[in-house]
């Protein structure tokens, strides 16, 4: 059975980051929403 993701929100700054997780050890950010902080266009900053 796999496992099911569980998808958390926090706030910085005036902008929302979605966090992952599977098991509660392991947790993953996403960087799209960290690169919206910088720039409307987040894959430019990304890319850089």
């Amino acid at each position: 059975m796999p496992k099911k993701t569980i998808k958390e929100t926090i706030h910085a700054k005036g902008i929302d980051i979605l966090i992952y997780t599977e098991d509660f050890q392991n947790e993953y950010l996403s960087l799209t929403d960290i690169a919206r902080y910088k720039s409307d266009e987040p894959y430019i900053v990304i890319n850089n």
